[in-house]
């Protein structure tokens, strides 16, 4: 089951709730489900209940106890758990297995994850203004477009339907990648920042948070094969290692929901014409790799595990998609950085 598939789930929970007349309140468009945060547990954990109380003039607790059980026995739902003030907890079936295929079908498609046929047969025109930043967006867009089979035609003629705010300066002082980056990151209708902060190897630099993760992903690749072991998809809880204990449970699940995610937002890319939204993405699953690069490789008198197997697959899964979104705006996905 997918976030997008459980919101819906608590959605026709809330309305069972509603039309039992247990709750007397107007349903929500929409149910945020996420990673469960500190003192949660399971797969997935929704604050819904304490959104409710107040129009249900009850307390978040027995909001979120009536729920749980209308949640209770829904398929796919293995497990229900109210925690703290009234967060909903909730563990699916077969979510070790899920993420286990979702790994394997990352690692056979490559960089090549994602692309769909969403845009099969369709021809999309750029007429746009001479502007540099203009160029490098219709250029990544003609990537991106065809990543989902449809084509892109860029001409400059009038009337322009696609003029990006211009870059106050030359960017070509930055180096190539970095001043694609620099372009492309910031929506269209924002005016980019050309300055040498897209050239610092630090955190802040989210260009080279991307880049690094890529490169770390590829290091850990190389590393488990100097200790003997290969990355195979499969439950990547398994044991904690003693130093990260179960700080690692989140960042492993948050991790899988990104990848799973790669699709939908390069779809939404290529049918918007937004390579910025492409561009934040990568940034979420560089952090979200990034938090997880401890509990990957075996640590002290450790030995190779089937979970250091599972999360090194994961970790490959995440570099995949990282080169993958990095090669359709043009920048280089360094092996070493």
């Amino acid at each position: 089951m997918t976030p997008v598939e459980l919101s819906r789930t608590v959605l026709r929970a809330v309305r069972r709730a509603v039309d039992g007349g247990e709750l007397s309140v107007a349903v929500p468009q929409r149910a945020v489900v996420g990673p469960p945060g500190p003192g949660g547990c399971g797969d997935y954990a929704t604050s819904i209940a304490l959104q409710l109380a107040r129009p249900a003039g009850q307390p978040p607790l027995r909001v979120a106890e009536i729920l749980r059980r209308h949640l209770a026995g829904t398929d796919g739902v293995a497990d229900v758990v109210v925690t703290g003030p009234g967060f909903i907890n909730i563990s699916l079936e077969g979510a070790a297995a899920s993420a286990a295929a979702l790994i394997r079908e990352i690692l056979d498609a490559g960089p090549a994850y994602g692309h769909g046929d969403s845009l099969a047969g369709q021809v999309v025109e750029l007429r746009i203004p001479y502007d540099v930043r203009a160029e490098v967006v219709a250029d990544a867009l003609v990537r991106i477009v065809g990543s989902q089979g449809g084509r892109v035609e860029v001409g400059h003629r009038e009337p322009v339907n696609l003029r990006p705010v211009p870059a106050p300066d030359d960017p070509a002082l930055l180096g190539p990648d970095a001043a694609r980056w620099a372009l492309l990151h910031p929506a269209a209708h924002d005016r980019p920042r050309i300055t040498a902060d897209h050239l610092v190897q630090r955190e802040s630099n989210p260009l080279f948070r991307v880049r690094y993760a890529h490169a770390r992903t590829r290091a850990l690749s190389r590393n488990a094969a100097d200790l003997g072991f290969t990355p195979e998809p499969g439950d990547v809880q398994g044991d904690q290692p003693q130093a990260c204990a179960i700080p690692c449970v989140v960042p492993l699940s948050r991790l899988a929901e990104v990848l799973a995610d790669h699709p939908r937002v390069l779809a939404r890319a290529a049918a918007h014409r937004t390579p910025d939204s492409l561009a934040r993405h990568l940034v979420d699953v560089a952090d979200a790799v990034l938090a997880v690069l401890p509990a990957v490789l075996p640590r002290g008198d450790e030995k190779p595990s089937a979970a250091h197997r599972a999360r090194l697959a994961l970790a490959e899964a995440a570099g995949a998609v990282l080169a993958g979104g990095l090669s359709l705006l043009g920048i280089d996905a360094p092996d070493h950085l």
